[in-house]
């Protein structure tokens, strides 16, 4: 489920991104700029979740405490 989600926020950082070029383009400056930057935490969530640990695992991948 976890895979699933983090594939999501890669394509929603995609559509933000092609958004916020677009928006750029018709001359405004405030909204593109947030867009980016949300679409910049998107991916480094993504990053950090799929870094793999000391042990070789994925965060993802690691199971939940109990």
């Amino acid at each position: 489920m976890t895979s699933f989600v983090l594939s999501i926020a890669m394509l929603t950082s995609i559509a933000l991104v092609f958004g916020a070029i677009a928006l750029f383009r018709r001359g405004q400056r405030k909204q593109p700029a947030l867009m980016l930057v949300l679409a910049v935490v998107m991916i480094a969530n993504v990053v950090i979740w799929s870094i793999p640990t000391k042990s070789g695992q994925s965060l993802v991948e690691a199971e939940a405490p109990e």
